[in-house]
């Protein structure tokens, strides 16, 4: 029998029962866009991350405590006054030193109000880095700092929530009862898919410490360097200067500083940890669609022995039949894995959890081909059953 026959016959086969082979289709099709639209989340996500750590520039350090420090250490640990020092100590291959604050807290307007805000206490300095710039009005300044002024910058999706309907710049807010004046907004940033960026509320570090977390260790600090070349430098300089301001040895373990490209290798380990997890979670509903394609095959066998029977007895080989109804399993999740393409593609055109999806190139030819071998691995046990009849048992069977 000829390979155009066998196709012929196959989709002959596929069409004789269509709302049964739909129903198949069904399966094989939400399994392939399953695997691709996830991986293409997972994908989207990881670069969000990584456009938004490279956008922090390449001659940034984090510096952060390390929460090894023991309890009864009389070393100190990093706080403003560290920081200050750390700036003022005239570093060669350091430009500044930001440091950061950080709490969660309800914020309040006149009408409504948002809980878990996350709140940064910080320096004007802070604008300057990443992705943080100012969108509308201005950012607090030095003065404000110095005063420990009630003065807050918001992210938009604050804005938003907490005046829908005007501006945001010049009103008061009030955050876990203390009254602030809102001097400028964020530039709205893009999510990573887990956590809204542009819920938070930046104000000065000093009257952030006062109100609500006191004036003790700092959550990090944010050193910037000369420029790209000289971030090895500035590590060096910071680390020698750190050790002897907290008054400490380079085998303590009060803190880690960390460079963008370390934060990159992070984040890529872990984003394509994240993405194959996606792309086996979404390969389950794959694998339920070749055990329908199983079904159906089986089914089908069992309609169409007399059928089957009669092409034996013509001549047919066991090689022919078991030809025919594997083609025809392989048919039907193809067909179903082209559907899934085309809906996959479809579906990521559009946010996701407020996720840009992004379709990896090898995900199409993949999911396309793994959804022809499991219509075939699926198909074979049905296949088999038909070529093994005996042509005198086959006729005889109602």
């Amino acid at each position: 029998m000829r390979l155009g026959e066998i196709l012929v016959s196959a989709l002959r086969g596929v069409t004789a029962n269509k709302l049964r082979s739909i129903l198949t289709l069904l399966g094989v099709m939400i399994g392939v866009a399953s695997v691709i639209l996830l991986l293409a989340v997972g994908n989207g996500s990881a670069q969000t991350i990584k456009e938004a750590i490279n956008s922090l520039g390449t001659n940034t350090l984090t510096v952060r405590a390390s929460g090894q420090t023991d309890a009864g250490s009389t070393v100190k640990v990093i706080t403003k006054d560290v920081s200050d020092q750390l700036a003022s100590a005239g570093l060669g291959h350091v430009a500044s030193v930001t440091p950061q604050v950080s709490t969660s807290l309800t914020v309040s307007s006149s009408s409504t109000s948002a809980d878990s805000i996350s709140v940064v206490g910080t320096t004007p300095e802070y604008f300057d880095l990443g992705t943080s710039t100012i969108g509308a009005g201005e950012a607090f300044t030095e003065a404000d700092v110095t005063t420990a002024a009630k003065t807050a910058v918001i992210g938009s999706t604050v804005a938003n929530t907490l005046f829908p309907n005007t501006s945001a710049v010049g009103q008061s807010v009030t955050i876990d009862g203390t009254p602030f004046t809102i001097v400028g907004i964020l530039a709205t940033q893009s999510s990573t898919g887990f956590t809204d960026p542009n819920e938070v509320i930046v104000a000065p570090i000093t009257r952030v410490q006062r109100s609500f977390t006191g004036f003790g260790a700092v959550s990090t600090l944010t050193v910037e360097a000369t420029d790209s070349e000289t971030v090895d430098a500035a590590s060096a300089e910071v680390e020698v200067m750190l050790n002897q301001l907290l008054g400490q040895t380079d085998d303590d373990e009060s803190y880690t500083i960390t460079d963008q490209s370390s934060l990159l290798e992070t984040q890529e380990a872990s984003a394509d940890s994240f993405t194959v997890l996606l792309g086996a979670v979404a390969a389950i509903s794959l694998l339920v669609g070749g055990i329908g394609v199983t079904n159906v095959m089986l089914v089908t066998v069992t309609e169409r022995t007399r059928e089957i029977g009669i092409r034996k007895a013509l001549g047919a080989t066991r090689r022919a039949i078991l030809g025919q109804f594997l083609t025809e399993a392989a048919t039907l999740t193809l067909l179903g894995g082209l559907l899934g393409v085309v809906v996959a593609l479809i579906g990521a055109n559009f946010e996701i959890n407020g996720t840009q999806p992004i379709v990896l190139d090898y995900s199409i030819p993949l999911a396309l081909g793994v959804s022809v071998v499991i219509g075939v691995f699926f198909g074979v046990y049905p296949a088999a059953r038909a070529a093994a009849m005996r042509p005198i048992q086959a006729l005889r069977a109602i």
